[in-house]
Order: C-alpha cells, then sequence, then structure tokens
C-alpha cells in the first residue's frame, strides 16, 4: 500500500523509467523515425514515383523503428503502473511523456507505410491494436496526472496512489498554475482521442481523398507534438540536468549502467536487417502504388475492378470488403 503520511524529504531516483539511457534511446529513435517518415512523404508527394525508387530499405527501416518506439512506450507505461505504489508523480509524468511522443512517432510512420499497411489486414489490425492499447494507457496515466493536479501533488514525494487517498500536506505542494495544468491535461486527453479516431479512419479508409495534404498535415501535426514532448522532457529530467520538481537522493538517473547502455544500443538491430538486406541475405517486396482511388473516379464497382486495383486493399476475412468497412 501507498504510504500518504509523512512525504520523505527526497526520493529515490529511477534509472529504469528516466535514466538517460531510456530518455536517449525514445529521442533518437524519434528522431530517425520522423527523418525516414518525412523523406518518405515528402518523396511520394512530390512525384508518386515509388514504382522508379521503391525506397525499400527506408521503409524497412522506418517499420522497425516504429515497432520498437511504439512497443517500448507500451512497455514503460506498463512498468509505471506496476510500480504505482511507489512511483512519485514526477516519474509518473516523464512515462506520460514519453507515451506521447512514441504515440506521435508511431502515426506519422503510419502516415508514410499506410499503403503497405492497407495491403495486409494482418499488419494492419496489428497496428491498430497497438495504437489503442496505447490511447488506454495513456489515457489512465492522464487520469492520475489530472488527479494529481486536482489534488495539488503533482511535485509532491508522496507516491502518485496517493491522488485517491486523503494525504497529511506534508508533501511538496505544486508550485504550477493549477488551474492551467488541468486545462492543458484535459486538452492532451481530448487531443488522443481525436488521433485515435482520426489514426482508425486513415488505415482502414477504402477510398482516401485528399491523400497527399492529409499526409503532410498529419506528418508536422505529430512532428510538433513530438518536439513539444522531447523539449518538455529535456526541461525536466534530472539525467538532462532539467529543472525537477523533487529532489532525489542520488544520482542514478545520470550514470550510464548496462541498462541504459543496452537501451540504446537496440536501436543498431535495425541496421542489421539493413545491412543483410543490402547483401541479398534478405528480399524484401517493394511497395506496390495504391490505385483504390481510381475506381471511384471512374464510377466503377467493385466487380469491374482489375487485379492491379484489388491488391490495393486487403479486407480481413471476418468481415468488410475492399469498398465497405460492414458489409461483404
Amino acid at each position: 500500500m501507498a504510504k500518504c503520511t509523512n512525504a520523505p524529504p527526497t526520493v529515490p531516483s529511477d534509472s529504469g523509467v528516466a535514466g538517460v539511457g531510456v530518455l536517449l534511446s525514445f529521442i533518437i529513435t524519434a528522431t530517425i523515425a520522423l527523418v525516414i517518415s518525412a523523406s518518405l512523404v515528402f518523396h511520394e508527394a512530390r512525384g508518386r514515383s515509388s514504382a522508379q525508387k521503391p525506397s525499400v530499405l527506408r521503409r524497412k527501416l522506418l517499420n522497425a523503428y516504429s515497432d520498437q518506439q511504439i512497443l517500448t512506450g507500451i512497455g514503460i507505461q506498463s512498468v509505471g503502473l506496476a510500480k504505482i505504489q511507489s512511483m512519485v508523480p514526477y516519474h509518473f509524468f516523464i512515462i506520460w511523456i514519453l507515451s506521447l511522443l512514441s504515440m506521435a512517432v508511431h502515426n506519422a510512420s503510419l502516415l508514410a507505410l499506410v499503403r503497405d499497411f492497407r495491403r495486409d489486414w494482418v499488419l494492419r489490425w496489428l497496428r491498430q491494436f497497438l495504437i489503442f492499447v496505447n490511447l488506454v494507457l495513456s489515457s489512465l496515466y492522464g487520469i492520475y496526472i489530472l488527479r494529481a493536479v486536482q489534488k495539488g501533488i503533482n511535485d509532491s514525494t508522496f507516491p502518485i496512489a496517493c491522488v485517491w487517498e486523503e494525504t497529511d500536506g506534508s508533501g511538496q505542494p505544486s508550485s504550477e498554475n493549477r488551474a492551467l495544468s488541468f486545462i492543458g491535461t484535459i486538452v492532451v486527453l481530448a487531443g488522443n482521442a481525436v488521433v485515435f479516431v482520426l489514426a482508425t479512419w486513415y488505415l482502414h479508409s477504402r477510398t482516401q481523398r485528399f491523400y497527399n495534404i492529409i499526409r503532410l498535415i498529419g506528418l508536422l501535426l505529430m512532428a510538433a507534438i513530438s518536439i513539444g514532448a522531447v523539449v518538455r522532457v529535456s526541461l525536466l529530467a534530472d539525467a538532462f540536468d532539467g529543472n525537477h520538481p523533487v529532489e532525489l537522493s542520488d544520482g542514478g538517473e545520470k550514470q550510464w549502467s548496462f541498462g541504459q547502455l543496452l537501451s540504446v544500443g537496440m536501436l543498431l538491430l535495425p541496421v542489421v536487417s539493413i545491412i543483410e538486406i543490402l547483401r541479398g541475405e534478405i528480399k524484401c517486396a517493394p511497395p506496390v502504388a495504391d490505385f483504390g482511388d481510381k475506381a471511384s473516379l471512374i464510377g466503377g464497382t467493385e466487380l469491374q475492378m482489375n487485379d492491379r486495383d484489388r491488391d490495393s486493399f486487403q479486407p480481413n476475412p471476418f468481415f468488410g470488403s475492399q469498398t465497405n468497412l460492414f458489409r461483404k
């Protein structure tokens, strides 16, 4: 049970969720994935020349880093929930910001690789499941943060579980504008829900009008969210000498240990696959151009589509068709 009386003056560091290696791995992965996503989106928007230059290596690398980012985001949120009886709001908030970063990076990658996912229903629904799990966990974190702000213990040394308990007021009170923090948290929660709905629609849409405009606007939005998350973590985390609200009893978050090196070293795994592809050990099919819009433009029906059109979207075997989400 969380101890919600006699708050300690200092708290121990938690390098597993706020260590320098963990934070750098999130930031570096996000940077690489966003750069690759932007290169693919702008390349296709400029001339739709993916048939001549399939960009197999970039797509393979982006897919790997995107998966790594979303899975580590879900993993670190699970760790935070498991330690909810002892983790202070400072570390809990850092995890929430990292979850927002992983969400933005995964959505940016979705914008660049959506045609690949549309052709394989298993990959498409796997992405749907991952963004749903991340939304549920991130929303749960947001509720805890909202409650902590409401009670004024978001900068306290009390465990985050004390948001549902009565405290004795010995913890460090919040020095921020409570109303602004409260409104900001609600806006982020609402924004997460809106982004999830839009990402779901974009992933399962049969005919996508204004394709390039949506991708460009979405990419800029996800890049802005990612930059904001990175800046917020950098200004807050003790690993980067940030202005953290609680006093830590040790400097473990700044030290490089095996766990911190492992977090950064995992960034090299996707590069190994690229080397194998370049050496010819692994063969990857090039991306196929999306012809879903042609059928709607010429007024054709689903039965009139040629084989090339039918390959542009693969419905799942349980419900829906190539042109309708619910009707066979």
